[in-house]
């Protein structure tokens, strides 16, 4: 029990933050606030939007900015890391709001907090390495596509059905706006996303963001544009509750729980490493960031905000912004609160339209249009797996699409590797029989073959070149130069044992050399290679089987004229 103890305090020690980094909060303050007030002008209007696109509400957004911000910046892995609401999660979440209501919600991110508290504690952050590049490109560029859809009702000025398929609602809402035109919301969305867009290429250090919303709002004000407006907000957040909470719906929430702690995991841990790229010499901690992020989302919930991630953009922002510590990222959550507090009944007349532009800039923004060029240039594999990994995004679920992309990635590696599997036949090497005569070495060569074994041998690959080796004939010694195979599974190894009960069922003898020591416990556990040990045909080296091949032959006669 103590030493079970012991574990589990290592493992919450290893997740919890480390002084170093709450430290280096106090070293340079004041570049960390104006960090911090930038990103927070950046993250109001996409905590607005994103709240409103999922069901729950511009204030559900705004509570996801202030206290999962606020709590996966204290307690992640990453110092320039700023969590919140996001696209894809909004996306995540609307089959669920479909379903299950708020409530359904809310019970969702309390569970998927849990779950990432259990894989930041059972050390899993680490696996976000073997996600391959492909894969986040095509998700993010699918996510990208989904979000803009997202946006097209408000944008046109008109209702969105209830199916939660993106495209089918952005297709309804065009042919409701083609019978019924809205101009005005249009043009306010076109403005606003055009203002972002070009304000981004020529000053992207200002808040084009929300001075564009503030700008539309202002003029809808002095115009009375029927446009329509977030609506009311509470002044403040509301007091801390677990009256959402249903057991008795508990059990039909686990798979959304599964997906949505699934997504804020890859998410979160692909912004960090965003991050790290672009602050040049910081490296986050993975299971610390997992276990920021679990906390965040168990606690969000009792305020009424939706489920949230760390924001890939916000936190682009903030690192470009020149944040120094988590500071930043803290600041920007308390100047989201102050603004909730303060400035509800402004934040409530702004339009949908405009936010709506907003996110239609952002989904442009988030496709780094150089990257995907480059993977459609580098193999056809890697543009596959992207295009497939975009499409799933936009026509099934995201995590669905994730694992699908990596499992068409890990097929596309596994074949690359069974293609670098080699049988080579080698010429026997003349300087191992200096004493022989030029006919004599001719001679001994129609009766010995080399075979030398390179690359993988492993399930994908064994069974097509060992079958090759199993078809050699008109010899009568084939020595096995394995020195170079530089994998063994099971798989490989059961072939690689069929292929010499074949050759010596045809009365072909079998040499084996340079067996690596690391291949040795696969051959041994499947007695591959017993019968030959015992034999005295397994040898360290090529020259001492092909002696060792040359003395059989001469002592069973198949060569009695051999010289020495």
């Amino acid at each position: 029990m103590t030493d079970v103890l012991t574990f589990a305090w290592g493992r919450l020690r290893a997740v919890l933050p480390e002084r170093e980094a709450l430290a280096a909060m106090c070293r340079r303050p004041r570049q960390d606030l104006l960090a911090g007030l930038t990103v927070a002008v950046v993250a109001l209007p996409l905590a607005l939007g994103f709240g409103v696109s999922s069901g729950l509400g511009a204030a559900s957004g705004l509570a996801t900015a202030v206290v999962a911000g606020s709590l996966a910046a204290l307690l992640g892995g990453s110092n320039f890391q700023v969590s919140g609401t996001s696209g894809a999660m909004t996306v995540m979440l609307m089959p669920i709001m479909d379903t299950h209501g708020a409530t359904g919600v809310l019970t969702v991110g309390v569970l998927a907090g849990l779950l990432l508290v259990v894989l930041a504690l059972t050390g899993a952050g680490r696996c976000m390495a073997l996600v391959p590049a492909p894969v986040v490109a095509g998700f993010t560029v699918g996510i990208a596509c989904v979000i803009g859809l997202q946006q097209v009702p408000h944008a046109l000025g008109v209702e969105p059905d209830g199916s939660h398929k993106v495209a089918i609602v952005a297709w309804h809402a065009v042919l409701d706006f083609l019978s019924r035109p809205h101009w005005w919301a249009m043009l306010v969305a076109v403005a606003v996303a055009a203002a972002v867009l070009v304000a981004a290429r020529v000053r992207p250090s200002l808040p084009f963001a929300l001075l564009a919303v503030a700008a539309a709002t202002v003029v809808a004000e002095l115009t009375g544009l029927p446009l329509a407006r977030i609506g009311d907000l509470p002044s403040g957040l509301p007091a801390p509750s677990l009256g959402f909470l249903d057991p008795g719906a508990l059990p039909s929430l686990i798979a959304p729980a599964v997906a949505v702690a699934a997504l804020a995991a890859l998410e979160s841990l692909l912004s960090a490493s965003v991050a790290d790229g672009l602050s040049g010499g910081h490296r986050h901690d993975p299971d610390r960031e997992l276990f920021g992020q679990g906390v965040a989302n168990l606690v969000t919930p009792l305020f009424g905000g939706m489920p949230g991630t760390g924001a890939i953009v916000r936190t682009a922002v903030n690192v470009r912004s020149g944040a120094q510590s988590r500071l930043a990222a803290l600041a920007h959550a308390a100047i989201l609160a102050a603004i909730v507090y303060t400035a509800a009944g402004l934040v409530a007349r702004i339009p949908l339209a405009a936010l709506a532009g907003v996110l239609l800039a952002t989904s442009v923004r988030m496709v780094e249009v150089d990257t995907v060029r480059g993977m459609f240039r580098s193999t056809r594999g890697d543009a596959a797996v992207l295009v497939l990994t975009a499409v799933a995004t936009l026509t099934l679920d995201t995590v669905l699409a994730v694992i699908l992309g990596l499992v068409v990635a890990g097929a596309l590696a596994v074949r690359a590797m069974a293609r670098n599997a080699r049988l080579d036949a080698e010429p026997l090497r003349h300087d191992l029989q200096p004493h022989h005569t030029e006919d004599e070495h001719a001679r001994l060569a129609e009766h010995i073959v080399t075979y030398r074994l390179a690359g993988p041998l492993f399930f994908a690959g064994a069974h097509r070149l060992l079958m090759e080796l199993s078809e050699v004939t008109d010899v009568s010694v084939v020595v096995l130069r394995m020195s170079r195979v530089t994998t063994i599974d099971a798989s490989g190894a059961l072939v690689l044992g069929n292929a010499i009960e074949r050759l010596e069922r045809r009365g072909i003898s079998v040499y084996v050399s340079g067996i690596p020591d690391r291949h040795h416990q696969p051959l041994k556990a499947l007695g591959v290679l017993a019968r030959l040990d015992r034999a005295g045909q397994v040898f360290a080296t090529t020259d001492e089987a092909i002696a060792a091949a040359r003395d059989r032959l001469h002592n069973t006669g198949v060569l009695p004229h051999l010289a020495g």
